[in-house]
């Protein structure tokens, strides 16, 4: 029990990047901290951290050793977590990740009724459209749009994800309507700068794929921005209808090529392959499943014009 002691603060340490740090998350004094790394270190025969008035950085030993470490210290609190979850209500900090446009759009609203409903549970959510590392960046739980999950992490579908590609009326109106995916060509469309791929558009047709390079005058790394461009009459976008949805609906853009579009990608929660998943990550997970659903409100109908 005194190694494994030693291995969380020795975890922690690495986590906080002090042993100050260290100190105040596990409520202990600094020269406390300090001692049990010392005594681990003494007891491996080897340095684990090399030590700077300010900071504290791994050794090479060290690094190899912490990830081993991180490992076991959550399989001993999940250990003790699956003896008592069923009688615990969710509890303490839960570091989140969305995606920039669906968390303002979608998930900002929903946050005020799951805070009432666990108000032991302390958020502390980021947006961003880059693909996060869920264990190295110390997340809970991450949202992810995505066909196959990452398979060292576990994923639960929230909602369906549909693309479309549209424009405003007047675009149509002024350019045409393209009723198959190589009508594309010549016409101004907007790009999203975080897809690998940006100038490449891929469509689905009875006889397989079908890749179609793009161009335009205008990309940006926002969902959201190419949205208000697109409805400015700019150009055409392709975008999640999570995004465009209202749009459609209320006709400030109109689809087409629906028919060519991909099926079977997600909207997920994603998080780290424990074996007892901790309460808060239960509750909210569970929560957004519920909330939306197999028909999102974002999907409602609205017909090709």
């Amino acid at each position: 029990m005194d190694q494994l002691t030693g291995m969380a603060v020795f975890a922690k340490v690495v986590e906080t990047g002090t042993f100050s740090g260290a100190a105040r998350e596990l409520g202990l004094s600094k020269g406390a901290v300090s001692k049990q790394v010392a005594r681990l270190e003494d007891r491996l025969g080897a340095r684990l951290l090399n030590r700077t008035t300010r900071r504290s950085s791994l050794t090479e030993v060290g690094s190899a050793f912490y990830e081993r470490c991180r490992r076991i210290v959550a399989e001993a609190e999940e250990a003790e977590l699956a003896v008592t979850r069923l009688h615990a209500e969710p509890r303490g900090t839960l570091r989140v990740n969305l995606p920039m446009s669906f968390g303002l759009l979608h998930v900002a609203d929903a946050l005020p009724d799951f805070m009432a409903a666990y108000p032991e549970i302390q958020l502390d959510v980021s947006l961003d459209d880059r693909v996060v590392d869920v264990v190295d960046e110390g997340y809970d739980m991450v949202i992810r749009i995505t066909s196959l999950p990452d398979s060292s992490l576990i994923a639960r579908r929230l909602a369906v994800f549909r693309a479309v590609t549209c424009a405003s009326p007047a675009y149509w109106e002024k350019h045409g309507r393209p009723k198959h995916p190589k009508d594309l060509a010549g016409h101004t469309c907007l790009l999203y700068s975080y897809l690998s791929n940006l100038d490449e558009w891929r469509y689905h047709g009875p006889d397989g794929s079908i890749d179609m390079k793009v161009d335009g005058p205008m990309k940006a790394n926002n969902g959201d921005m190419l949205r208000a461009a697109a409805v400015a009459g700019l150009g055409v976008v392709r975008s999640p209808t999570f995004i465009v949805g209202r749009d459609l609906y209320e006709g400030r853009l109109e689809p087409v090529l629906t028919e060519f579009e991909e099926t079977g990608r997600g909207i997920y929660a994603v998080y780290p392959h424990n074996r007892h998943l901790s309460a808060k990550v239960r509750a909210f997970v569970d929560f957004l499943a519920a909330r939306f659903g197999d028909t999102p409100e974002w999907d409602r109908p609205c017909p090709e014009t």
